[in-house]
């Protein structure tokens, strides 16, 4: 057999420069030692309070956390932050997938931000439903705003909500408005019954449509045309102009046949450009016109009061439903009357209702 010689190459590793040692190993512990730390309700509030975002990020992650622990504490955050809540705008902005939500609301923030305005977006993103997953997407879509330092964005997983609308948002609202945001956007995934819990928490519904996609009226739903206090037609620039300018006019007419608001408003439809920022400014124009008119009629009040009332009836069927699930006895039971159900030994309305009695009973709701 051939012997061969050892191959060599043509890179070789020499002796570099030592690693330095740590000039101040306190320092880095320090560091470090802060990134672990949780920060205490006070220290979140007075941070939020000051303006910081930092603070107000990992208040927000509290209050969208399920931990038991986190909730009592984010409960306090937000009980404390209330009192310094200002009156800010709350604008919801709905469409369908592909509408161009995302470069619109960049657009109209960044127009909001060069007015002086603090504008707070709160981009809900669709979960998984297989996986759970969300990609929270929105600050790489919007590239120019998350560098202004005038606004916020803030990213949440829809989770299993109604209509894929984040499970705190709603608090988040408080929380952005302490800090400072004059102006909050609440964006939804445009599916389901998103459209409906978002007009319940906002001052100003905005529903964004596109020409030339089949729907000028065959995708109009009726419930979603009726909370709309306007509807922008999105991409009306090149060749989709004449499209747009049709659908303007096809819109019109379908409003006149829904009653009138509650709030005095007629409704507008606009056209705009995302791109090109034609009519970004009309929409920010319609909308103070729109804060003018319900200011002085008191609607605006009026329907800030009703949404109080609604959140808080909301607030209690989530916490009763909460603490339902994570009772010790009812898990127990619970996996007990699922395979009794699959099995068709028992039906599902007898088997909540089984679930139902005892959970009363172990909380003295009622004795026999």
């Amino acid at each position: 057999m051939k012997n061969f010689a050892p191959q060599t190459s043509a890179l070789s590793e020499k002796q570099g420069v030592s690693t330095p040692e740590i000039v101040n190993k306190n320092s880095v512990a320090t560091i470090q030692n802060f990134r672990r730390k949780q920060p205490s309700a006070d220290e979140l509030i007075s941070g939020i309070l000051d303006g910081n975002m930092t603070a107000l990020s990992r208040a927000i992650t509290l209050v969208e956390s399920a931990n038991m622990e986190h909730l009592a504490k984010a409960n306090t955050i937000i009980n404390e932050c209330l009192p310094h809540s200002k009156k800010s705008v709350r604008i919801g902005i709905t469409g369908v997938p592909g509408v161009g939500k995302s470069t619109f609301i960049e657009a109209f923030g960044l127009h909001l931000t060069s007015l002086g305005k603090k504008v707070a977006v709160l981009a809900v993103d669709p979960s998984s439903t297989i996986s759970h997953g969300s990609i929270l997407g929105d600050k790489t879509r919007m590239e120019e705003l998350v560098k202004d330092k005038n606004a916020y964005i803030r990213p949440s997983a829809s989770g299993a909500t109604l209509g894929g609308v984040a499970r705190k948002t709603r608090e988040t609202i408080t929380l952005c408005e302490a800090n400072g945001f004059e102006i909050i956007i609440i964006e939804t995934v445009g599916v389901g019954q998103s459209e409906t819990a978002v007009h319940s928490m906002v001052d100003f519904f905005l529903l964004l449509k596109i020409s030339g996609a089949g729907d000028e009226l065959q995708g109009i739903k009726r419930g979603i045309m009726e909370m709309a206090d306007a509807i922008v037609i999105n991409k009306a620039d090149g060749d989709n102009i004449k499209k747009s300018q049709l659908a303007k006019v096809e819109f019109n007419r379908a409003l006149h046949l829904f009653p009138a608001k509650s709030s005095g408003w007629n409704p507008k439809v606009m056209t705009c450009s995302s791109i090109t920022k034609e009519g970004i400014e009309s929409v920010w124009k319609t909308i103070s016109d729109y804060l003018e008119l319900t200011t002085s009629n008191h609607y605006f009040e009026e329907k800030r009061q009703d949404q109080n009332q609604y959140w808080m009836m909301e607030t209690i069927e989530e916490q009763l439903k909460n603490d339902f699930y994570n009772d010790s006895s009812i898990k127990k039971l619970l996996l007990e009357n699922k395979k009794a159900v699959q099995k068709n030994e028992l039906s599902p309305f007898a088997a909540a209702s089984i679930l139902l009695e005892h959970y009363f009973k172990s909380k003295n709701f009622y004795t026999d």
